[in-house]
């Protein structure tokens, strides 16, 4: 059997980064050193003041700490090696490094995709069936949607990784963009890609459009749900309860299909390197900061940990 690295010319890769201008590489660097650490100063932190706050221990809760582990991990699967590139200016990355980031990103934005597909799942049946809620929304039926969710995403990022570096990578070793994504990686092939085009299609469409649907399907309800309710607040507070989750649906739903669903000679790498920037680094930003702005809740147990480390801190140094 042939191995991994006797099928492609290419032992190493060169990422071009965003720019090579040398003016902008110590702001660049400044601008996404404070983007990356608070993506992990906000996601990290929702997860403790969720594992912390008793209150926080319910169905919806338990997805978006989920979330923020998943919008810390595609994070990190990119961004520290963008900034050591604009720090040092080594933009080299090993063939198994390559592998290595195209499968964690691919595994972490697929398991989110699905994520939110079971948050919004969890929406409806809190506001559609509220008095079965508890019976529904088990802990066991969310750990199910939850482990689903991880193993859908690191299935498919791993059929991703066996097709393309199936391929032949020999026109180039120059990667033109930030990071090891599919569309910069099939240009570099000498084989013929038309097959894993249709298989990369189809696992993407399903991986969009199924949890898209969830999604779809689930927020018609509620919306036709919270039509119904007569009193003028309490359809605020339905849609309130809803609001947050909608808002990051449309944010990662719309830049993952504008970037993979669209045929390669669509593509135009300046502008899939600014679209990338948006989704693989704005976006794990402001889940947290949408979802605790947006969210009592959240506020509410925040408030109550600083409030608790403030009276530490006064009976230790009184």
């Amino acid at each position: 059997m042939i191995s991994m690295e006797n099928r492609t010319a290419a032992k190493e890769f060169i990422l071009t980064g965003l720019t090579d201008a040398p003016e902008l590489q110590v702001p660049l660097f400044i601008m996404f050193t404070f983007i990356y650490l608070t993506t992990l100063v906000g996601n990290l932190g929702i997860v403790a003041l969720i594992s912390w706050d008793s209150r926080l221990h319910t169905p919806m809760y338990f997805f978006l700490s989920n979330l923020s582990l998943v919008d810390f991990g595609y994070s990190s699967a990119v961004t520290p090696k963008v900034m050591a590139g604009f720090l040092t200016g080594d933009k080299v990355i090993s063939y198994n490094g390559c592998a290595t980031q195209l499968f964690f990103f691919g595994a972490f934005v697929t398991t989110e995709s699905f994520l939110l597909a079971s948050m919004a799942y969890d929406r409806h049946a809190a506001v559609c069936k509220p008095l079965h809620y508890t019976t529904t929304m088990t802990p066991t039926v969310c750990a199910h949607l939850a482990s689903g969710s991880h193993i859908c995403g690191f299935l498919t990022s791993s059929i991703v990784i066996g097709n393309m570096f199936s391929l032949s990578l020999c026109r180039s070793n120059i990667v033109h963009h930030f990071f090891c994504d599919i569309p910069p990686l099939l240009v570099l092939s000498c084989s013929d890609i038309q097959m894993i085009e249709s298989v990369l299609f189809i696992l993407g469409s399903f991986n969009t459009f199924f949890p898209f649907l969830v999604i779809f399907t689930s927020y018609l309800l509620i919306f036709i749900t919270i039509l119904k309710i007569n009193s003028a607040d309490s359809r605020q507070k339905a849609f309130s309860t809803c609001a947050s989750h909608l808002a990051a649906v449309f944010i990662f739903y719309g830049t993952i299909i504008f970037m993979y669903l669209q045929p390669s000679s669509s593509h135009s790498m300046d502008t899939d390197k600014m679209v990338s920037v948006f989704y693989t680094m704005v976006i794990p930003m402001l889940n947290p900061l949408v979802y605790s702005l947006r969210n009592k809740d959240v506020k509410n147990a925040f408030r109550k940990a600083v409030r608790g480390q403030q009276l530490q801190l006064d009976h230790a140094f009184s």
